[in-house]
């Protein structure tokens, strides 16, 4: 636990930091070109989450993420897993961390990423977003590796 706690802490505290820069430096709803015609930093609030569903509803974004981090802490309580399990662990909940920091704090999300592809503007999202998405591939990827991160085979016949 502890390696995934302090992944958990690492991944909050660069999310934190970045977000502190943004805010600091750069003016909300504005979009700053970083390379041309593809990604820019645009500082904006997201009251939301994925693509701003339930905009405005923060508080219930809030006991959902309090809920979902319950789940999850009563889930690996009980079970042991792997190295490179716990690294994914580490990486998600350090992400939800962060984003659930924000909705607390300032009562929506910071976020900044602004990609353009194919003429195509994607959401704006943030570190711990990033963080999130990886997590959960990666326990995906990984779920039912034994502790030396490898697929376990035992009793598959």
């Amino acid at each position: 636990m502890k390696k995934m706690t302090l992944i958990s802490i690492l991944v909050f505290l660069i999310d934190r930091i970045i977000k502190v820069v943004i805010s600091s430096n750069f003016e909300l709803n504005v979009r700053n070109e970083i390379i041309d015609e593809f990604f820019y930093i645009t500082n904006c609030h997201n009251e939301g989450a994925a693509f701003s569903l339930f905009s405005g509803s923060t508080l219930f974004l809030i006991l959902i993420t309090l809920v979902i981090l319950f789940l999850i802490y009563n889930f690996l309580k009980k079970k042991d897993i792997s190295r490179i399990q716990k690294i994914s662990y580490g990486i998600l909940l350090g992400g939800i961390l962060g984003n659930l920091f924000d909705r607390i704090f300032f009562g929506y999300v910071i976020d900044y990423f602004d990609f353009v592809i194919f003429n195509l503007n994607f959401a704006i999202f943030n570190f711990a977003d990033i963080c999130i998405l990886i997590g959960a591939i990666m326990i995906i990827l990984f779920e039912g590796s034994d502790n030396r991160g490898r697929k376990n085979t035992s009793n598959s016949k």
